[in-house]
Protein backbone atom coordinates (compact mmCIF):
# COMPACT_ATOMS: atom_id res chain seq x y z
CA UNK A 1 0.00 0.00 0.00
CA UNK A 2 1.27 3.22 -1.07
CA UNK A 3 1.81 5.92 2.08
CA UNK A 4 1.26 8.71 2.14
CA UNK A 5 2.48 11.85 4.28
CA UNK A 6 1.03 12.68 7.52
CA UNK A 7 -0.40 16.23 7.69
CA UNK A 8 0.20 17.10 10.72
CA UNK A 9 4.08 16.11 10.49
CA UNK A 10 3.88 18.57 7.25
CA UNK A 11 2.40 21.28 9.26
CA UNK A 12 4.47 21.21 12.23
CA UNK A 13 7.38 21.12 9.61
CA UNK A 14 6.21 24.24 7.74
CA UNK A 15 5.20 26.29 11.49
CA UNK A 16 9.11 25.16 12.09
CA UNK A 17 10.27 26.54 8.48
CA UNK A 18 8.50 29.83 9.46
CA UNK A 19 10.07 29.96 12.95
CA UNK A 20 13.42 29.76 10.89
CA UNK A 21 12.76 32.04 8.64
CA UNK A 22 11.24 34.99 11.24
CA UNK A 23 14.50 34.07 13.01
CA UNK A 24 16.55 35.05 10.24
CA UNK A 25 14.00 37.59 9.18
CA UNK A 26 14.58 39.24 12.46
CA UNK A 27 18.53 39.50 12.69
CA UNK A 28 18.80 40.17 9.10
CA UNK A 29 16.67 43.37 9.43
CA UNK A 30 18.86 44.40 12.29
CA UNK A 31 21.89 43.30 11.01
CA UNK A 32 20.90 46.00 7.93
CA UNK A 33 19.52 48.92 10.41
CA UNK A 34 23.11 48.96 11.86
CA UNK A 35 25.43 47.52 8.50
CA UNK A 36 28.33 50.06 8.44
CA UNK A 37 29.74 51.98 6.99
CA UNK A 38 26.06 52.63 4.72
CA UNK A 39 24.55 55.93 5.12
CA UNK A 40 21.37 56.05 7.54
CA UNK A 41 19.03 56.35 5.07
CA UNK A 42 20.65 53.38 2.23
CA UNK A 43 20.63 50.70 5.61
CA UNK A 44 16.76 51.76 6.09
CA UNK A 45 16.32 50.93 2.71
CA UNK A 46 17.89 47.85 2.65
CA UNK A 47 16.10 46.66 6.01
CA UNK A 48 13.03 47.50 4.15
CA UNK A 49 13.50 45.25 1.42
CA UNK A 50 14.68 42.32 3.35
CA UNK A 51 11.36 42.69 5.51
CA UNK A 52 9.15 42.42 2.46
CA UNK A 53 11.12 39.50 1.31
CA UNK A 54 10.54 37.83 4.31
CA UNK A 55 6.79 38.58 4.44
CA UNK A 56 6.37 37.15 0.63
CA UNK A 57 8.56 33.89 1.62
CA UNK A 58 6.22 34.04 4.68
CA UNK A 59 2.93 33.99 2.54
CA UNK A 60 4.46 31.47 -0.13
CA UNK A 61 5.02 28.86 2.32
CA UNK A 62 1.08 28.76 2.00
CA UNK A 63 1.35 28.26 -1.87
CA UNK A 64 2.81 24.56 -2.44
CA UNK A 65 3.77 26.25 -6.38
CA UNK A 66 5.94 28.81 -4.87
CA UNK A 67 6.97 27.60 -1.59
CA UNK A 68 10.35 26.08 -2.21
CA UNK A 69 11.41 28.93 -5.02
CA UNK A 70 10.47 31.62 -2.22
CA UNK A 71 11.83 30.04 0.46
CA UNK A 72 15.63 29.08 -1.74
CA UNK A 73 15.68 32.94 -3.33
CA UNK A 74 15.41 34.10 -0.03
CA UNK A 75 18.40 31.64 1.39
CA UNK A 76 20.43 32.98 -1.00
CA UNK A 77 19.36 36.70 -0.05
CA UNK A 78 20.13 35.96 3.47
CA UNK A 79 23.66 34.47 2.03
CA UNK A 80 24.35 37.20 0.78
CA UNK A 81 23.79 39.73 4.17
CA UNK A 82 25.98 37.38 5.69
CA UNK A 83 28.74 37.53 3.24
CA UNK A 84 28.40 41.38 3.82
CA UNK A 85 28.36 41.14 7.46
CA UNK A 86 32.04 39.39 7.75
CA UNK A 87 33.56 41.89 5.79
CA UNK A 88 33.19 44.60 8.42
CA UNK A 89 36.08 44.50 9.75
CA UNK A 90 37.41 46.10 13.56
CA UNK A 91 39.46 48.72 13.45
CA UNK A 92 41.72 51.01 16.14
CA UNK A 93 41.80 53.98 13.89
CA UNK A 94 38.62 55.47 14.45
CA UNK A 95 37.74 58.98 16.19
CA UNK A 96 37.53 57.73 19.71
CA UNK A 97 35.26 58.73 22.72
CA UNK A 98 38.16 60.21 25.33
CA UNK A 99 37.25 57.90 27.91
CA UNK A 100 38.34 54.71 25.54
CA UNK A 101 40.83 56.75 23.43
CA UNK A 102 44.27 55.52 24.59
CA UNK A 103 45.21 51.57 23.71
CA UNK A 104 46.75 50.11 26.77
CA UNK A 105 49.92 48.52 25.83
CA UNK A 106 52.89 46.44 28.12
CA UNK A 107 56.45 45.40 27.71
CA UNK A 108 57.59 42.28 29.55
CA UNK A 109 61.35 41.65 30.75
CA UNK A 110 61.37 38.89 33.13
CA UNK A 111 59.36 39.44 36.32
CA UNK A 112 58.66 43.10 35.41
CA UNK A 113 55.65 44.26 33.37
CA UNK A 114 55.58 47.64 31.94
CA UNK A 115 51.88 48.73 31.84
CA UNK A 116 51.48 52.06 29.59
CA UNK A 117 48.50 54.56 29.39
CA UNK A 118 46.98 53.16 32.94
CA UNK A 119 43.95 55.52 33.12
CA UNK A 120 43.78 57.60 36.32
CA UNK A 121 41.25 60.49 35.16
CA UNK A 122 40.45 63.90 37.21
CA UNK A 123 37.06 63.82 37.42
CA UNK A 124 34.58 66.46 38.32
CA UNK A 125 31.37 65.12 36.47
CA UNK A 126 30.92 62.28 34.82
CA UNK A 127 31.29 63.93 31.70
CA UNK A 128 33.62 66.67 32.54
CA UNK A 129 37.07 65.45 33.00
CA UNK A 130 40.59 66.04 32.54
CA UNK A 131 41.79 63.17 30.66
CA UNK A 132 45.64 61.66 32.49
CA UNK A 133 47.35 58.46 32.26
CA UNK A 134 50.52 57.15 33.68
CA UNK A 135 52.85 53.88 33.34
CA UNK A 136 53.73 51.47 35.94
CA UNK A 137 55.82 48.59 36.15
CA UNK A 138 54.47 45.49 38.21
CA UNK A 139 56.35 42.46 39.48
CA UNK A 140 54.05 39.76 39.24
CA UNK A 141 56.63 37.68 42.10
CA UNK A 142 54.61 40.42 44.47
CA UNK A 143 51.33 39.74 43.04
CA UNK A 144 49.67 38.21 45.87
CA UNK A 145 45.31 39.13 45.30
CA UNK A 146 42.59 39.16 42.51
CA UNK A 147 39.22 41.06 43.12
CA UNK A 148 35.95 41.23 41.47
CA UNK A 149 33.94 44.26 41.53
CA UNK A 150 30.44 43.30 40.10
CA UNK A 151 28.49 47.04 39.45
CA UNK A 152 25.00 46.93 39.16
CA UNK A 153 22.33 49.79 37.76
CA UNK A 154 19.56 48.43 36.20
CA UNK A 155 17.78 45.70 39.09
CA UNK A 156 19.90 42.17 39.84
CA UNK A 157 19.98 40.81 36.37
CA UNK A 158 22.70 42.94 34.57
CA UNK A 159 25.73 43.90 36.43
CA UNK A 160 29.07 45.14 35.08
CA UNK A 161 32.41 43.34 36.45
CA UNK A 162 35.79 44.45 36.76
CA UNK A 163 39.11 42.58 37.95
CA UNK A 164 41.43 44.13 39.81
CA UNK A 165 45.04 42.81 40.65
CA UNK A 166 46.60 43.53 44.16
CA UNK A 167 49.98 43.53 44.61
CA UNK A 168 52.19 43.42 48.20
CA UNK A 169 53.71 46.56 47.47
CA UNK A 170 50.04 47.95 47.75
CA UNK A 171 49.33 48.91 44.27
CA UNK A 172 46.51 47.75 42.64
CA UNK A 173 45.44 47.76 38.66
CA UNK A 174 41.79 47.15 37.56
CA UNK A 175 40.93 46.02 34.24
CA UNK A 176 37.48 46.72 32.86
CA UNK A 177 36.42 44.77 29.49
CA UNK A 178 34.39 47.53 27.60
CA UNK A 179 33.04 48.68 24.57
CA UNK A 180 35.21 51.08 22.58
CA UNK A 181 32.70 53.49 20.94
CA UNK A 182 33.61 56.08 18.55
CA UNK A 183 33.40 60.08 19.30
CA UNK A 184 29.74 61.02 19.63
CA UNK A 185 28.14 57.26 19.67
CA UNK A 186 26.63 56.26 23.06
CA UNK A 187 26.24 52.58 24.15
CA UNK A 188 23.55 50.40 22.92
CA UNK A 189 22.56 47.21 24.08
CA UNK A 190 20.96 45.75 20.25
CA UNK A 191 24.22 47.61 18.67
CA UNK A 192 26.49 45.18 20.49
CA UNK A 193 25.37 42.26 18.94
CA UNK A 194 25.84 43.68 15.58
CA UNK A 195 29.87 44.57 15.05
CA UNK A 196 29.40 48.28 15.82
CA UNK A 197 31.85 48.36 19.14
CA UNK A 198 35.12 47.49 19.10
CA UNK A 199 36.49 45.25 22.15
CA UNK A 200 38.16 47.15 24.27
CA UNK A 201 40.18 47.16 27.54
CA UNK A 202 40.49 49.65 30.13
CA UNK A 203 42.86 48.96 32.55
CA UNK A 204 42.90 52.08 34.79
CA UNK A 205 43.49 53.21 38.43
CA UNK A 206 40.60 52.26 40.89
CA UNK A 207 40.59 55.67 41.38
CA UNK A 208 39.42 56.11 38.10
CA UNK A 209 37.64 53.22 37.13
CA UNK A 210 35.86 52.73 40.77
CA UNK A 211 35.54 55.48 41.72
CA UNK A 212 33.68 57.08 38.32
CA UNK A 213 31.23 54.76 38.99
CA UNK A 214 30.57 55.12 42.74
CA UNK A 215 31.16 58.81 43.32
CA UNK A 216 30.07 60.45 39.75
CA UNK A 217 27.81 58.33 37.81
CA UNK A 218 24.19 59.10 39.56
CA UNK A 219 21.39 58.68 37.11
CA UNK A 220 20.99 55.72 37.04
CA UNK A 221 23.15 54.97 41.07
CA UNK A 222 25.40 52.32 40.08
CA UNK A 223 26.34 50.10 43.29
CA UNK A 224 29.67 48.11 43.26
CA UNK A 225 30.35 45.74 45.77
CA UNK A 226 33.35 44.28 45.71
CA UNK A 227 34.76 40.11 46.11
CA UNK A 228 38.08 39.06 46.85
CA UNK A 229 38.70 35.76 44.51
CA UNK A 230 40.01 32.72 46.05
CA UNK A 231 43.19 31.62 43.41
CA UNK A 232 46.70 30.31 44.11
CA UNK A 233 49.86 32.56 43.83
CA UNK A 234 50.72 31.08 40.23
CA UNK A 235 46.90 31.24 39.43
CA UNK A 236 46.55 34.91 40.02
CA UNK A 237 50.31 35.18 37.58
CA UNK A 238 48.86 33.18 35.03
CA UNK A 239 45.55 35.37 34.85
CA UNK A 240 47.73 38.50 35.16
CA UNK A 241 49.62 37.68 32.28
CA UNK A 242 46.41 36.17 30.36
CA UNK A 243 44.97 39.95 30.84
CA UNK A 244 48.48 41.49 29.28
CA UNK A 245 48.24 39.36 26.93
CA UNK A 246 45.17 40.24 25.59
CA UNK A 247 46.02 43.47 25.90
CA UNK A 248 48.97 43.45 23.74
CA UNK A 249 46.84 41.15 21.36
CA UNK A 250 44.44 44.17 20.87
CA UNK A 251 46.78 46.74 20.40
CA UNK A 252 47.63 44.87 17.30
CA UNK A 253 44.92 42.92 16.03
CA UNK A 254 41.03 44.69 16.98
CA UNK A 255 38.45 42.88 17.81
CA UNK A 256 34.84 43.60 17.86
CA UNK A 257 32.77 43.03 21.26
CA UNK A 258 29.70 41.22 21.72
CA UNK A 259 26.88 41.88 24.03
CA UNK A 260 26.44 38.29 24.76
CA UNK A 261 29.16 36.04 23.85
CA UNK A 262 32.56 38.70 24.26
CA UNK A 263 31.32 41.33 27.12
CA UNK A 264 32.78 42.56 30.73
CA UNK A 265 31.84 38.60 32.29
CA UNK A 266 32.49 36.45 29.59
CA UNK A 267 36.03 38.30 28.88
CA UNK A 268 36.73 37.58 32.68
CA UNK A 269 36.03 33.75 32.40
CA UNK A 270 37.93 33.42 29.46
CA UNK A 271 41.16 35.31 30.94
CA UNK A 272 41.01 33.03 33.80
CA UNK A 273 41.91 29.98 30.71
CA UNK A 274 44.31 27.77 32.49
CA UNK A 275 43.94 28.37 35.96
CA UNK A 276 42.59 25.63 38.37
CA UNK A 277 39.68 28.29 39.63
CA UNK A 278 38.06 28.53 36.20
CA UNK A 279 34.32 27.45 36.67
CA UNK A 280 32.73 25.94 34.25
CA UNK A 281 30.48 28.02 31.76
CA UNK A 282 27.06 28.82 33.26
CA UNK A 283 23.97 30.69 31.88
CA UNK A 284 24.85 32.55 35.50
CA UNK A 285 27.82 34.39 33.57
CA UNK A 286 25.81 35.34 30.85
CA UNK A 287 23.11 36.83 32.81
CA UNK A 288 25.67 38.73 34.58
CA UNK A 289 24.19 39.99 37.37
CA UNK A 290 24.47 35.95 38.70
CA UNK A 291 28.12 35.92 38.02
CA UNK A 292 29.13 36.52 42.10
CA UNK A 293 26.56 34.27 42.99
CA UNK A 294 27.73 31.46 40.93
CA UNK A 295 31.59 32.10 41.67
CA UNK A 296 30.27 31.70 45.64
CA UNK A 297 28.82 28.56 44.67
CA UNK A 298 31.58 27.31 42.87
CA UNK A 299 33.84 28.21 45.84
CA UNK A 300 35.85 30.90 43.98
CA UNK A 301 34.55 33.43 46.30
CA UNK A 302 35.09 33.71 50.62
CA UNK A 303 32.62 31.41 51.85
CA UNK A 304 33.18 31.12 55.45
CA UNK A 305 29.79 33.35 55.76
CA UNK A 306 26.48 33.33 53.39
CA UNK A 307 26.35 35.27 50.14
CA UNK A 308 24.37 37.05 51.42
CA UNK A 309 25.97 38.35 54.21
CA UNK A 310 29.91 38.54 52.18
CA UNK A 311 27.99 40.71 49.63
CA UNK A 312 26.70 43.28 52.08
CA UNK A 313 30.52 43.49 53.55
CA UNK A 314 31.38 44.30 50.05
CA UNK A 315 29.58 46.97 49.10
CA UNK A 316 32.06 49.62 48.76
CA UNK A 317 29.89 52.77 47.62
CA UNK A 318 29.87 54.80 50.99
CA UNK A 319 33.58 53.77 51.88
CA UNK A 320 34.74 55.20 48.40
CA UNK A 321 32.52 58.63 48.60
CA UNK A 322 34.45 58.84 51.98
CA UNK A 323 37.98 58.26 50.38
CA UNK A 324 37.37 59.77 47.07
CA UNK A 325 40.54 61.57 46.22
CA UNK A 326 43.04 59.73 48.90
CA UNK A 327 46.02 58.15 47.83
CA UNK A 328 45.24 55.38 49.77
CA UNK A 329 41.52 55.17 47.91
CA UNK A 330 42.26 50.99 47.53
CA UNK A 331 42.93 50.07 51.07
CA UNK A 332 40.16 52.05 52.41
CA UNK A 333 37.09 50.55 50.26
CA UNK A 334 38.88 47.21 51.22
CA UNK A 335 38.06 48.24 55.08
CA UNK A 336 35.62 45.78 55.95
CA UNK A 337 35.67 42.99 52.82
CA UNK A 338 36.92 40.22 55.14
CA UNK A 339 40.48 38.97 53.85
CA UNK A 340 41.23 35.99 52.54
CA UNK A 341 43.73 33.46 54.07
CA UNK A 342 46.50 33.10 52.08
CA UNK A 343 46.63 30.52 49.15
CA UNK A 344 49.61 28.25 48.91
Amino acid sequence: MKSTPSRPIDIIGLVLLGILLLGIAAWGVLALAYLGPLPPALRTIFAAVFTLAALVTLVALFLPRWRWPAVASYLVLFALLVACWFQIRPSNDRQWRPEVAALPYATIDGNLVTVHNIRNFDYRTETDFTPAYYDATFDITKLDSVDMFAIYWMGPQIAHGIISFGFADGQHVAVSIEARSSLGEGYSTIKGFFRQYELHYVVADERDVIRLRTNYRHDPVEEVYLFHLVATPADTRRAFMNYINKINSLKEHPEFYNTLTDNCITGIWRNAKGTAGQPSFSWKLLLSGHAPEYLYEQGTLDTRMPYAQLRERGHINARALAADQAQEFSQRIRATVPALAATP
